[in-house]
Order: C-alpha cells, then sequence, then structure tokens
C-alpha cells in the first residue's frame, strides 16, 4: 500500500511509519498540513493516516481540502485524542472514512488501514471513460471507439493509473511504484513501456494522446 501520514508529532510519526514499513508499505511523511495537502493533491494514496491536531491547520479543514481537491479521492483515517461524538460526527461530516482515538494500538491501525484500501477498491467504478477510450477493469481491456486496443498487461496498467488521474499528469516516481512497488527494475523500464502504450494508441485515430510533462511525468489529452 501507498500511505500518507500527516503527523507534527515527530515521535508519533516516527512509531508509525517505523511499524508500517515493516508490512512493506510505503509511507509518505508530512509534518504540517500545507505539505500534506501538497502531497495528497500531487500523488496516489491508498490511505491517509491525518492527525487532527496540527498546529498550522485544523484536520477538520485539512480533510475537507484534500477530499475536494486530490487526483484521486483516498479513504482517510482520523487520528486523534477528540474522543467525543460530537467530534467524531464533525470528522465524518467533513469527509473522514475512519476515526481512531490515541493512545492507539499500532496492530489495530495496520488492521484499519488495509480495510480502508480494500473498502476503497470494492467502490471503484469498474470502468474508466477518458473520452473515446474505456477501460474495463474486471477483464483488463481496453476499447476505443468499441474496439479492442491490444495491451500488455504492464501496459494496461500504466493506462489504468493516467486515466484516474486525467486530465493531470502523474508523476514517473509515482509509476514506478505503483508498478514495480520497492523492486523497480534497473533499467529505464518505464520508458519502454511508455513507449510501447504510445505507440498502441496512436493506431486508433480517435485514442487519447500520451503526453510527456518534462520533470513531471505523464498524462492523457484529449
Amino acid at each position: 500500500m501507498n500511505i500518507l501520514l500527516i503527523e507534527d508529532n515527530w515521535v508519533i510519526a516516527q512509531q508509525v511509519t517505523e511499524f508500517l514499513s515493516a508490512h512493506n508499505w510505503h509511507i509518505d511523511y508530512a509534518d504540517n498540513a500545507k505539505l500534506g495537502i501538497q502531497l495528497a493533491c500531487e500523488n496516489i494514496f491508498d490511505v491517509i493516516l491525518l492527525d487532527l491536531n496540527l498546529l498550522d491547520m485544523d484536520g477538520l479543514e485539512v480533510c475537507a481540502t484534500i477530499k475536494s481537491q486530490a487526483q484521486v479521492i483516498p479513504p482517510i483515517l482520523m487520528l486523534t485524542a477528540r474522543d467525543s461524538f460530537a467530534d467524531k460526527a464533525a470528522g465524518f461530516k467533513q469527509g473522514a472514512d475512519d476515526y481512531l482515538t490515541k493512545p492507539y494500538d499500532l496492530r489495530e491501525l495496520a488492521l484499519r488501514c488495509q480495510a480502508l484500501a480494500r473498502r476503497s477498491d470494492l467502490h471503484q467504478s469498474t470502468h474508466i471513460t477518458v473520452g473515446k477510450l474505456e477501460l474495463v477493469l474486471s477483464t483488463k481491456s481496453a476499447l476505443i471507439d468499441g474496439q479492442e486496443c491490444a495491451l500488455t498487461s504492464i501496459g494496461f496498467s500504466i493506462l489504468t493509473l493516467l486515466a484516474k488521474t486525467y486530465p493531470e499528469p502523474i508523476p514517473r516516481s509515482l509509476i514506478i511504484h505503483k508498478i514495480w512497488a520497492d523492486s523497480p527494475p534497473e533499467s529505464d523500464a518505464l520508458k519502454s513501456h511508455i513507449y510501447a502504450l504510445r505507440k498502441a494508441l496512436e493506431i486508433h485515430p480517435s485514442a487519447p494522446k500520451l503526453k510527456t510533462v518534462m520533470n513531471v511525468g505523464y498524462r492523457l489529452e484529449c
């Protein structure tokens, strides 16, 4: 899983990061609200762990901002010492998907992350449409004007990531992480797969164009 932790208490952040990293999950860390919102809106995360008691912005506002601006809306697990019903109700009203009060057992935190990620996958649409392109996730097939576009398994996975973030670009580093996790190939395999994907799309005149965004990554353009 790809997880974003927004927590300004360094001791807690270190404990959470070390524990969740031991599950072979990738953890990005932000020690303030501004950086957390930036990371959430520029990347794709399976789960966001959000401390409500941030110094530079109230966590409820951070939650609402991420839910309204993120490329792909992630499930948010709020971490806080606020344990009243009113506090929890306010959190869910702002878009929280789950709520865990401090102090918490790190094992329970990991289980909740897994549950949220699974729930998010179940709620995703089985079809993604970008212009004349339709991706059928259940069969891993790509259709352009109803005609099948021949893609490799990795090509389909890359195209799915591009379609999910359309029309925004997706960073090269995030594609590499999503495709190869923490074991990226030594050679520039992504460049080769992007070239093959671009050629496969160019066969179909009405297909979205795969564009390179300098110093960022790639995006689809209709």
